[in-house]
């Protein structure tokens, strides 16, 4: 069996999981989506609708690097109901992608981006990465300048992490380049709040900004804590009551969806892991945190408990109580992990 019958095989064995949820949302992504051909799109798209019911205005994201956006490829996307765009630039700054180790090129990254829009795609959205080591203040200007001129309605933008056994962890651990510095994460974050709030662009969750009305769709369903289902290796689910993922293990995976099984974990969230999820992802939102929403869905222990956690930082002046709901201040977005840490049962 192909990669591709496998996961055609596992939507047909996934199709009781969203009950008779209508999908808004089908985000084509995490790894390399973009070595699927156009044929290939559509046939996994022809097999979602034979088993769910999708809203004709549905958002569908395909994210992809820039050098696999050549002329011709995405004129074939154009033949399938792709309708978004994630494009993962990282920089518009040679060092940069270098430090990152990346495949593309600045100019790559670039002609990438005017190239979609001349194929017919607006609705576009671009990750940038900031507290980079090799990333000047000047430079982060530079690359806010070149997204504000391309005039894309979407901006991803990320600190930079260093993740366990990854070979930027090993570098910088053998001095081979320089180490991430938090001061440098903070003036990076403080240049993008001012800049983005200049440019009219509404910083909807800590990472993501975006004018109206290009919020990502797919996104704001993870933040409210909706229902969603995930194809693949590797992909997780949430039902509200239990997360569960599939092994990573490309062939095993193949394998056993073969055999009619899907090859996941599960684990059941207790009552405290959901409130303390809740939290994390609200408080990264303009929506911010319902009181009202916490003593329906947990009952007043639960909201006392918040309510009482939530005064020092009010005090701090890092959270807010704008329309009945708490929100974090520009101060507060700083820490907002740390934060909802600390609010956590």
């Amino acid at each position: 069996m192909s990669f591709i019958e496998a996961l055609k095989k596992e939507i047909d064995l996934q199709k009781g999981y969203l009950g008779n949820e209508i999908i808004e949302t089908i985000y084509f992504g995490g790894g390399t989506p973009s070595v699927l051909s156009a044929e290939e799109i559509n046939q996994l798209f022809h097999q979602i609708q034979l088993n769910f019911s999708i809203s004709e205005k549905a958002e569908i994201t395909f994210e992809a690097n820039p050098d696999d956006l050549t002329k011709s490829y995405l004129q074939s996307l154009n033949s399938t109901p792709i309708n978004r765009l994630s494009i993962g630039v990282q920089s518009f700054i040679e060092e940069d992608l270098k430090y990152l180790n990346r495949v593309h090129t600045a100019s790559q990254a670039y002609n990438s981006i005017k190239r979609a829009q001349d194929t017919g795609f607006e609705n576009m959205s671009i990750d940038l990465i900031y507290g980079i080591p090799t990333l000047t203040p000047d430079n982060w200007n530079k690359n806010l300048d070149t997204f504000f001129e391309l005039n894309l309605p979407h901006l991803s933008a990320y600190a930079l992490t260093v993740e366990p056994k990854t070979a930027l962890e090993v570098l910088i651990r053998k001095q081979k380049i320089k180490p991430v510095e938090e001061d440098r994460i903070l003036d990076h974050f403080k240049i993008l709040l001012e800049q983005m709030k200049q440019k009219g662009y509404i910083h909807y969750e800590i990472s993501n900004f975006c004018k109206e009305p290009y919020y990502s769709m797919h996104n704001k369903n993870y933040w409210f804590r909706k229902s969603y289902l995930g194809l693949g290796p590797s992909a997780h689910s949430f039902n509200g009551d239990s997360r569960q993922w599939n092994i990573s293990n490309i062939q095993k995976y193949i394998s056993t969806v073969s055999t009619g099984e899907i090859p996941k974990e599960i684990e059941i969230l207790s009552i405290d892991q959901k409130f303390n999820e809740y939290i994390l992802t609200s408080l990264r939102t303009i929506w911010g945190v319902d009181p009202n929403y916490i003593h329906k869905q947990f009952g007043m222990s639960y909201l006392r408990e918040f309510e009482g956690g939530i005064k020092k930082h009010i005090t701090e002046n890092n959270i807010n109580l704008e329309d009945q709901r708490y929100c974090l201040t520009d101060s507060g977005k700083l820490f907002a992990d740390g934060i909802a840490s600390d609010l956590f049962l």
